[in-house]
């Protein structure tokens, strides 16, 4: 699953928190969400490591700073059902 997939999943939640509809959010998807953020994360700067392009390396850190992002927000959101 990519980013874009995982991020319109974390999107959908926070909408359904903001519309007070968090009885349809369940902690566990959450959670599959975030490992699967956080094994997206590992992988990246894996590559990061592996790769010698500049350019390549750069687009990869961009990368993991979305990814990045999208874990702290899964985090809290996590958060917010607990």
């Amino acid at each position: 699953m990519g980013l874009k997939s995982l991020a319109a999943k974390l999107a959908d939640y926070q909408t359904r928190l903001e519309d007070g509809a968090t009885c349809r959010i369940r902690p566990e998807h959450v959670r599959k969400v975030l490992d699967k953020l956080r094994h997206k994360q590992a992988a990246l700067m894996a590559e990061i490591g592996e790769t010698d392009d500049p350019d390549r390396k750069a687009r990869l850190e961009r990368k993991l700073g979305v990814a990045r992002d999208h874990v702290r927000r899964a985090e809290w959101l996590l958060d917010q059902l607990s």
